[in-house]
């Protein structure tokens, strides 16, 4: 049983990967509203999209309109419903749900991999 388990373990082991770390770390920011975390994984431009407003923003920009924004709807919680990885790797995707307090949101996220680091490319912010 102890096998099972340990060959269980490593072949998730080896699905990991640092794409889905910075994954992780994204939803967290998001989750927890903290627009600076979250900047870190923007690209240089971002396509983002917030409720009606969409526009192409500098990763500065962009991390002044996500701070607005959760600063008018502090988050409560970010649950993942779905990701996936594109076919030649090197693209990744996660969409979920953003409870906050002035209601709840869908949200896209793409990231590109660009020079060995994972960089969000687009985000959106959908009212449900």
């Amino acid at each position: 049983m102890k096998v099972i388990w340990l060959g269980a373990f490593l072949v998730t082991l080896s699905a990991w990967t640092p794409a889905d770390q910075s994954i992780n770390k994204i939803t967290q920011a998001i989750g927890s509203g903290d627009a600076a975390a979250l900047g870190n994984y923007f690209d240089r431009t971002v396509d983002l999209a917030v409720v009606e407003r969409e526009d192409t923003y500098s990763r500065q920009e962009a991390v002044q309109v996500v701070e607005r924004f959760f600063q008018s709807n502090p988050p409560r919680s970010f649950a993942k419903v779905h990701q996936g990885v594109s076919k030649t790797k090197d693209a990744q995707y996660c969409i979920g749900n953003l409870s906050t307090s002035g209601g709840t949101y869908r949200v896209y996220i793409y990231l590109k991999t660009s020079g060995g680091q994972n960089l969000i490319q687009e985000l959106r912010f959908d009212e449900e």
